[in-house]
């Protein structure tokens, strides 16, 4: 792609690209992805987005092109791989200059130039640090920013890499620029300084944003670019807490001292804010919680720093602390704000969502409040549970719905009594609590009551895993139908805290089902249908069969769901869990969501869409519980290979002969492609797929799978030297050996052209390198498998099996020891991988049964030679057979090159047949 001609097409392309109009948006991008093989492509971008003229939209555009580019085609052994010619100009480009006025765009080329450094610093771009280094001195305000800005992201993502010799490389790095990044932080941060007591805002602001990205690669520098950072004071951070445990242990007092006395004291009063109350924290519960801080259980193991630090830490958590942390943790910082009940009151499904919100603790005061409490209480339960057990009796009885500051107390009791149940299990009868208190709470019908009501149905179900007498679940089942039909209560319920006897529950199965239904209909917020959707999928799962008769609705429902959510790929992911669960409740009446399902499972599985990021594994498994009968290709090169293999085994053993005739051949180009780049369990998983192809369809299955097979018998000759893949290679070998020996011979003689020898002196070899690694093989029914194989070769006049009959010997008496087990009152010995019929097994209450899969797998096992064939039998008239041939002089010679020993064990085996 020629640069000069090519840059008005390709700029034309993005602007496209940028409207609302999908006629015009598809094409175009669908011309942008056809270009991005085309060498030429990658520079052209670059010059419109250095290009400050242009529309930002059409820049912004440009630079995202770019950078995915990176991820796909900037490695050299990538598919359509950009030349090395091509990737030294652009490298070249990327830092001509630092001066991208829109800071979203200069952040985006950031990212892109770290992304690159990633993969070429420094070996191909050696260049970028000594450019960096020198653009942050400059004068220019902007450039500054901008060399820094990327001096922060370049830094950031070297930092992250993990293997040795990069973590070296980094470490290098950091000890040759740390003295110079730490100048930088102490210019920036004077300069701020200086200009706050000139009062010249902007220009502070300005400064500021430069120390936090200073002092974010000093960070960077600090935790990931030293062995041993205690050595040099220079780059003593507060990260070590979590990184260097053992050289923060001098700043362990201190910063208890401060962070303790500005939280939970009032010298904290009226000057601490949520951000630094939230670092505070953090800092107090990684000191409580780092193992390092702690002596080992035998005290004699310890090292002096643990026992150093577990005396500063005894010293300072004295009982008057302790106790003083845990009532303001409850009493100040549980408590529910006003701003939040006003949400509740506004918006009760935007408040329930915001209060479990994900894991975003670190830098949000509620939760990372709970985790401290949490990780402080299991450290100090002896000082803490008497605390809380007194804050606890204090509330004794109904609460005053005029008084809101009990209420709210009450509120945040419960929830630390909760937060520690399994800290409280000795301290706390629960049982007699619920009967006594808590049930009487929940059937306090006052609307200001709903706040307690809710608390008590969440510390229920914190309990209920805990500490909950099974008899008191019906009781506890009738509340939660009263309550799940209070409008304003039941979105901010925690219906997915609780877990279920399935026979105490069938008797409210269709009430509860039905309002769960109601209630994922009524909800707006993806959270909450999710969190909702998970509760139906666990109700759905637990009960079976017994939910048909109420799924009709869900049936009908979830079709408009998936459709509704199309811009939600989380909440569809929660929909095919769903699906999986209902599929399996319903069973064959299942088929009437056939029409919705296939087109569902064609979306999830299909990598050229970009929901298959999110869907590819519930799909597939979705698929997998289905077993419908049209087969799409698979994501073979994914991380749900096994998934995909499992659900090509499914197919061939629900109709091999329909699915090798139709299917196999692709696979078959699929598995060649596959095992050029795949690791030894992807390689052990194509050959089992193989090896149950020919065991359920001898003739047809080797023949499909022909062109993988010359190399499974090379690996054999050559002697393969993973042990789990010589057994597999020895097992496909087998089954075409025992169940199509037309086609073994064909493919012996196909090989012995390829090695130059005679078809005979390459079989030699191969039974000579199956004996030596028949210990490779583990697996009973291969061992015996292969004993059966070797010995088919008999009776033979062939000279070559005739001298590896010793070998063939040994294999068959190690394979009878595996299989023959002795009947003690027959004293005869009998095979027992021996089938004959199929029955049904004996199931406990708590074992599933099999399902449709296990059965045709028991069936087919039937026909198999290592489950129909006696191996004691099949040894005995294969030993006659030869004997016939031979006859009685020429068979005892050859009987003397068996090892006396084995031959002994062999009779012993076949006496009295």
């Amino acid at each position: 792609m020629d640069i000069q001609s090519a840059s008005s097409v390709v700029l034309q392309a993005l602007t496209q690209a940028t409207s609302q109009d999908t006629a015009v948006l598809k094409p175009a991008e669908e011309q942008l992805r056809q270009w991005e093989t085309q060498p030429g492509f990658y520079s052209v971008l670059l010059s419109i987005f250095n290009n400050h003229l242009l529309d930002v939209n059409v820049r912004w555009l440009a630079v995202l092109y770019f950078k995915n580019g990176i991820d796909r085609y900037w490695r050299r052994v990538a598919p359509h791989a950009l030349s090395e010619e091509e990737k030294s100009s652009l490298r070249a480009g990327l830092i001509t200059n630092f001066n991208e006025p829109v800071n979203q765009i200069a952040t985006q080329i950031a990212v892109l130039i770290a992304k690159v450094a990633r993969l070429d610093c420094p070996r191909q771009w050696p260049e970028l640090i000594p450019i960096l280094l020198e653009s942050v001195k400059v004068q220019d305000s902007l450039q500054q920013h901008r060399a820094l800005l990327t001096f922060y992201h370049v830094t950031k993502t070297l930092a992250s890499k993990r293997l040795a010799t990069d973590r070296r490389l980094f470490q290098d790095l950091a000890s040759s620029i740390y003295s110079f990044a730490c100048s930088l932080w102490n210019h920036h941060t004077d300069t701020f300084l200086q200009q706050i007591c000139t009062g010249d805002q902007q220009a502070a602001l300005s400064s500021l944003e430069r120390t936090l990205l200073s002092l974010k690669v000093l960070r960077k520098l600090t935790v990931h670019g030293f062995i041993e950072p205690h050595n040099n004071m220079e780059v003593m951070l507060l990260d070590f807490l979590e990184y260097h445990p053992w050289p923060f242990i001098p700043l362990i007092q201190r910063s208890l001292e401060f962070a303790v006395s500005y939280v939970f004291t009032e010298v904290g009063e009226g000057v601490v804010f949520e951000r630094f109350i939230v670092q505070c924290m953090n800092l107090i519960k990684m000191i409580v919680k780092n193992e390092a801080y702690k002596p080992a259980k035998n005290i004699e193991d310890s090292k002096p720093e643990n026992l150093e630090a577990h005396k500063i830490k005894t010293a300072f958590f004295t009982h008057q602390t302790l106790t003083e942390i845990g009532r303001r943790l409850v009493s100040k910082y549980f408590l529910l704000t006003e701003e939040e009940l006003n949400m509740w009151e506004e918006d009760p499904e935007s408040f329930a969502v915001e209060e479990t919100g994900g894991d975003s603790w670190k830098y949000s005061l509620r939760p990372c409040t709970e985790v401290l409490f949490l990780d402080i209480f299991h450290n100090y339960s002896q000082t803490l549970t008497p605390v809380l057990l007194e804050m606890v009796q204090n509330l004794q009885g109904p609460s005053n719905v005029e008084d809101p500051v009990q209420m709210l107390m009450k509120d945040a009791v419960y929830n630390a009594v909760g937060l520690a149940a399994y800290e409280l299990f000795d301290n706390v009868d629960f049982d007699q609590w619920f009967k006594n208190q808590l049930l009487g709470e929940l059937q306090i019908s006052h609307n200001r009551y709903k706040l307690i009501r809710r608390r008590v149905i969440w510390l229920i179900g914190q309990w209920i895993s805990v500490k909950f007498k099974p008899e008191l679940r019906p009781l506890l089942y009738e509340v939660i139908l009263s309550l799940m039909q209070d409008p304003d209560l039941v979105v901010t319920l925690p219906v997915d805290d609780f877990e279920f006897r399935t026979e105490q529950f069938l008797p409210y199965l269709e009430s509860i089902f039905s309002l769960l239904f109601q209630l994922l209909q009524q909800v707006n917020e993806c959270d909450t249908k999710m969190q909702v959707l998970h509760v139906i999928s666990c109700v759905i799962e637990r009960v079976s069969i017994q939910i048909r008769p109420y799924a009709g609705c869900l049936v009908q429902y979830l079709p408009i769901l998936w459709k509704q959510s199309e811009e939600h790929n989380m909440l569809r992911c929660a929909i095919l869990t769903t699906l999986i669960h209902l599929i399996q409740g319903l069973g064959a009446e299942s088929k009437n969501l056939y029409p919705f399902l296939l087109p569902v499972i064609q979306l999830s599985t299909d990598v050229s869409q970009p929901p298959h990021v999110y869907l590819l594994e519930d799909g597939l498994e979705l698929w997998n519980k289905c077993f419908n009968s049209i087969f799409r290709s698979l994501c073979l090169f994914s991380e749900n290979v096994r998934t995909c293999f499992q659900i090509i085994n499914a197919y061939i053993y629900l109709s091999a002969t329909d699915f090798l005739q139709n299917y196999a051949e692709a696979l078959c180009r699929s598995f060649c492609e596959l095992l050029r780049d795949i690791t030894t369990e992807g390689q052990v998983q194509v050959l089992k797929v193989v090896e149950i192809a020919i065991k359920v369809s001898p003739v047809l299955g080797s023949h499909m799978f022909q062109p993988l097979l010359p190399a499974v018998l090379r690996g054999i000759v050559e002697g393969e030297r993973y042990p789990v893949v010589m057994s597999t290679y020895l097992g496909v070998t087998g089954r075409i050996l025992l169940q199509n020996s037309g086609f073994f011979t064909s493919l012996l003689t196909q090989m012995a052209v390829e090695y130059n020898q005679e078809a005979d002196q390459l079989l030699g070899s191969m039974i000579e390198m199956w004996v030596d690694r028949m210990d490779n093989i583990t697996q009973p029914e291969r061992r015996k498998l292969s004993a059966l194989a070797l010995m088919s070769l008999l009776p033979s006049d062939n000279s070559v099996i005739q001298d590896k009959f010793c070998g063939i010997i040994n294999i068959s008496v190690e394979a009878l020891h595996d299989v023959m087990t002795e009947d003690p009152e027959t004293a005869s010995f009998k095979d027992c991988m021996l089938m004959s019929h199929f029955e049904e097994p004996k199931l406990t209450d708590d074992e599933e049964p099999p399902t449709e899969q296990d059965k045709r797998r028991k069936l087919l096992a039937l026909e198999d030679p290592v489950h129909s064939v006696s191996l004691q039998q099949f040894v005995y008239e294969k030993l006659k057979a030869q004997q016939v041939l031979m006859g009685d002089q020429g068979f005892q010679a050859l009987m003397e090159t068996v090892d006396t020993e084995i031959v002994r064990q062999l009779q012993e085996f076949i006496h009295g047949m």
